[in-house]
């Protein structure tokens, strides 16, 4: 896929909450986002292209080269802890915080204001890119990213290696998107994704979680808010939907691919603010830390 093409699946019909509907008008249309069970989830499109996927054998070496300067100083990676898997909808309790999490990235400059972002708020946050993407992470965003990985302010969670849907996969492909993703994720950020990751489109099913739990992704992320913005929208939608869904205890789904919300950054801090929300990773949130992974 080329930056700035569709990004099918990535749509506002990823769910929100397993068995409520909720609706939402924005600029006149109505937004539709449905619940997810723990049930398959039947595909809805499929990409336009998607490489092969090709097996790592185990942790890539976190290399100088990578694009953003010499390795961080975090103590090495922590092998794959394998468990049960557990969904995350929300916070584990009543809080002030809210996970903003962002996905994807096949908008060169939409990674950049985001990253840029969070240099000059401050705020928290955790990036789910893909690594096919990773041409469009430049070396210097790449350095500012991984000082911010550094300083525990920035997190970065595994979304798979280009956004396959993985209901159509065996459990070794799907094992094989993640590992893929994961070794991009320790050479280039100098950290692990590890034990979080967001299925693509939201799809899942117990086979699927169970073979990202068996190479220790046993914490999968889903969301009981968006920004809307995994396709294009109008300022006033993403607005509306900042206004819904930016509460306490919310996990905030968000995508690196639509400019839209690039203008939008002061009006989101300032609901934020307003509402003495307190943005966190999800290691804060859920009391996880990188050096265990």
């Amino acid at each position: 896929m080329t930056p700035g093409a569709p990004c099918h699946g990535c749509r506002d019909t990823e769910r929100l909450g397993r068995r409520r509907f909720f609706k939402l008008l924005a600029s006149g249309a109505a937004l539709a986002l449905a619940g997810v069970g723990l049930g398959t989830r039947p595909a809805s499109g499929t990409r336009a292209r998607r490489p092969g996927s090709v097996p790592v054998a185990g942790p890539a070496p976190i290399v100088a080269d990578a694009g953003g300067g010499p390795p961080l100083t975090l103590g090495d990676i922590p092998p794959p802890r394998p468990g049960a898997p557990q969904l995350l909808w929300h916070a584990p309790a009543a809080t002030q915080q809210i996970a903003l999490t962002v996905d994807d990235g096949y908008c060169g400059d939409c990674i950049a204001k985001y990253v840029e972002f969070a240099q000059s708020s401050g705020i928290h946050l955790t990036m789910n890119p893909n690594g096919i993407y990773a041409d469009l992470w430049t070396p210097s965003i790449v350095a500012a990213t991984r000082q911010m990985v550094a300083n525990k302010q920035v997190q970065i969670g595994n979304h798979t290696w280009d956004h396959a849907n993985l209901l159509s996969l065996s459990d070794s492909a799907i094992q094989d998107e993640l590992n893929r993703n994961e070794a991009w994720i320790q050479q280039t950020f100098g950290t692990t994704a590890r034990p979080y990751f967001r299925p693509p489109y939201g799809y899942y099913n117990q086979r699927v979680i169970q073979a990202a739990a068996d190479i220790g992704y046993t914490q999968v992320v889903m969301w009981n808010g968006t920004f809307g913005d995994s396709s294009p929208e109008s300022p006033q939608a993403l607005m509306s939907l900042a206004e819904q869904w930016l509460q306490p205890g919310t996990i905030m789904l968000g995508h690196l691919n639509q400019p839209t919300i690039l203008s939008l950054f002061s009006q989101i801090e300032s609901i934020i603010a307003q509402r003495n929300l307190e943005p966190v990773t999800l290691d804060e949130m859920f009391g996880t830390s990188r050096a265990m992974g």
